[in-house]
Formats: C-alpha cells, sequence, structure tokens
C-alpha cells in the first residue's frame, strides 16, 4: 500500500447556485454558506454511525483500500511540511510556518477518513482568542504584535489522526513483597556518653515469586498521525470530543485544507502499544497485590482490534519573526488555545536591573534606619 505525505483540499467543490462562487462549510452549523452572497446549503445527515474497521483484515486487503488522487501541492523548505495551493496560484504561504512555498503536483494513494469532528469554533473567535493571547504576552519584542498581524491572519486545517480499540491479554512474571514489622535492639549512647541498649521497631519486606494473567481493554485510543506540528502542543489540544464524530463527507471539509498523515497505520499501532504499556503495568501491579511489585517478564497478545482514521479541526496563525517561526493554534471545537512565543531579551534584562536597583534601595533605607 503506497503513502505519501501531504496536505490535501477537498476532491470536491461546491459551486453556489446564487453567484457561482465555491461555497464552504460553516462552523457550528451542518450547511455550506457562500462567503460572497450568504446563501447557505444544508448538508445531508447520514443515518449510518463511524464505523469501526477490523485492523487484520484491513491489511489482509490493503491493496484494494485508500484512493489516489492528483493534488497541487507545495513544499516547505523550512520545516518540511506539505500544503496545498490553489490552482491559480504560483506560491503561497506554508500554513504551519508563514515561510514561502513552491508548488509541484504529487499523487497520494491514502486511506480515506472515515469521521470527521466538523468546526464548531469560527474564524472570528480563533482570531479574537489569537488577539487576546498577543496582548497577555509578558517580555514579547515590541514589534511582534505588527509583524504577526501581517503573516498571514488564521486558517483552518483538519489534522489526521488514527483512533484504536483493542483487547490485551499478558503473562507476566513478577514478584510480591509484603511488607511486616518487627522490633530490633541496637546499642547507642545515653546523654552521659555510656552506651545502652534501645529497641526499635523496623520495617521489612518479604518478597515471593508470582506469576498470571492479565485482560486489558482499551477503547478510543488516540494517536495523532501528522508530523507538522509539534507532538507537545497536539497532546496539549486534548481532549477532543470524539462521542461526537460523524462519518466522512468532503462537505464537511470545503473551505478548509486537510493534512494527510505521515505516520501511517501499522505505525501509529506501534506508538499505541507504547501508550498502552503504562496501563498494562498498572494491571500487573494491582493483579499482583502486596506492598511492592516487581514485574521481571511480560508476554501480550493484542487482538479484537480496531481503528477509525478520523480528521481534527484546528485554526493555525503561523507567523515569523526576525527569521524565526512561530504558531498560534486553537482547538476548533473546545477553544482551548497553544502558542509558541518569542522572547526579548532586551525587556528581561531591564526587568532584572530594575528589580535589582529596587533591591538595592529598599537594603539602603534599612541599612541607614538601623
Amino acid at each position: 500500500m503506497s503513502e505519501h505525505t501531504n496536505v490535501q483540499s477537498a476532491a470536491t467543490t461546491y459551486p453556489c447556485s446564487s453567484c457561482g462562487a465555491k461555497l464552504e462549510f460553516a462552523p457550528g452549523t451542518t450547511a455550506l454558506t457562500c462567503p460572497y452572497c450568504g446563501l447557505q446549503q444544508q448538508i445531508g445527515q447520514p443515518q449510518r454511525v463511524v464505523e469501526d474497521l477490523d485492523f487484520y483484515e484491513f491489511f489482509a486487503v490493503a491493496n484494494e483500500q485508500g484512493e489516489s488522487e492528483e493534488k497541487q501541492t507545495v513544499a516547505c523548505s523550512s520545516c518540511h511540511a506539505v500544503s496545498t495551493v490553489d490552482s491559480h496560484l504560483s506560491t503561497s504561504k506554508c500554513p504551519f510556518c508563514g515561510s514561502q512555498l513552491t508548488a509541484e503536483a504529487k499523487a497520494s494513494r491514502l486511506i480515506k477518513p472515515g469521521g470527521v469532528l466538523p468546526f464548531t469554533i469560527t474564524r472570528e473567535r480563533a482570531a479574537e482568542a489569537f488577539r487576546h493571547w498577543l496582548a497577555a504576552l509578558w517580555f514579547a519584542p515590541g514589534g511582534l504584535k505588527r509583524d504577526a498581524a501581517t503573516s498571514g491572519g488564521i486558517r483552518g486545517m483538519y489534522i489526521p489522526a488514527w483512533v484504536y480499540k483493542c483487547r490485551v491479554t499478558t503473562e507476566y512474571t513478577g514478584e510480591r513483597g509484603d511488607d511486616y514489622q518487627h522490633n530490633e535492639t541496637y546499642e547507642s549512647d545515653d546523654a552521659n556518653g555510656r552506651s545502652v541498649s534501645r529497641t526499635r521497631t523496623v520495617t521489612q519486606t518479604r518478597w515471593e515469586e508470582v506469576g498470571g494473567q492479565v485482560v486489558t481493554s482499551f477503547d478510543d485510543l488516540l494517536v495523532m498521525a501528522g508530523c507538522s506540528l509539534p507532538v507537545k502542543i497536539l497532546e496539549s489540544l486534548q481532549p477532543w470530543d470524539l462521542k461526537n464524530l460523524v462519518p466522512y463527507s468532503e462537505e464537511y471539509v470545503s473551505g478548509f485544507q486537510v493534512e494527510a498523515y505521515q505516520l501511517d497505520l501499522g505505525g501509529g499501532f506501534e506508538q499505541a502499544k507504547n501508550v498502552m504499556e503504562g496501563s498494562i503495568r498498572r494491571s500487573i501491579e494491582r493483579h499482583i497485590g502486596g506492598n511492592h511489585q516487581r514485574i521481571t517478564a511480560v508476554r501480550s497478545q493484542y487482538d479484537r482490534i480496531t481503528f477509525k482514521h478520523i480528521l481534527l479541526p484546528v485554526w493555525i496563525s503561523a507567523y515569523r519573526y526576525q527569521g524565526k517561526s512561530y504558531r498560534f493554534i486553537v482547538n476548533a471545537r473546545s477553544g482551548q488555545v497553544q502558542g509558541e512565543r518569542p522572547w526579548s531579551l532586551l525587556k528581561i534584562s531591564l526587568t532584572v536591573i530594575a528589580a535589582l536597583f529596587v533591591v538595592a534601595v529598599v537594603v539602603m533605607v534599612m541599612t541607614r534606619q538601623r
């Protein structure tokens, strides 16, 4: 199964029946809206739910999955992300770092998304959050707000993710430690320097070899599949309301860009295993019992594995300041805000100097009053 990284646009456009412009999905609604004349067109609500696909069955017929589409993509030489640009433009701004891009066409065979969380936070709310975030920055360079305001605005993006379910059966061996107490006698000096015998209570641990089996179930284990945003930022945007996923429709991505996954289905499950490991070890420790536990060996079997390929909505403002890229991201479902910012060494230095001056004055005054 051939998989290539890019950021793709919706394959289908929806012309406005009134003025002919391209309809775009309106965040917080179930309709497409014309940005020029305001015409609205309701999106048909599907009766089906977002299905979980069998992991092993999918790989067995992998060559029949996904779809190939020719896209106009642009390569960013700064952050290495690949994004789309309108076909009539030769250059554009990278949505992830704000750098200029050079266009080239590529075809990619990708697993089609099964579910999507539509935008509910509007562009206006995201822009307002950006302004408030900028205004609250301490020790920010003086020209930051001006430069950020002229760096391309805020763009709506769908970022890819895998959602896994599975059952894990784990055989383990280890040791169980049970604490017990006993009294012991020891020698020490009294106040006069004479050696005397004393008694104290000591806690010790009795260890016993154990082994057993635990079964751990995992539901809606989320693994981010894009690599254009830092993992720390993506994790801080959680939680996502996955219970409100709707079946994928190109109407929901009309007017937005879609990042294609860079972490494939198999690689995503390997990351999911790393996340599951901590829960499995905690289950083993509870199963061992006692006051202390040592795990010496584990052997896990993963079965009933299913997955969903989903898209999650964010608003991104990528801006550059003094040659470096910074990003502001909004979870377009919850409004959770995360951002990267530069620091003004001059402002920090002046503040430190001012603080030291105040301390010196206070010390001087207190010294004279003595």
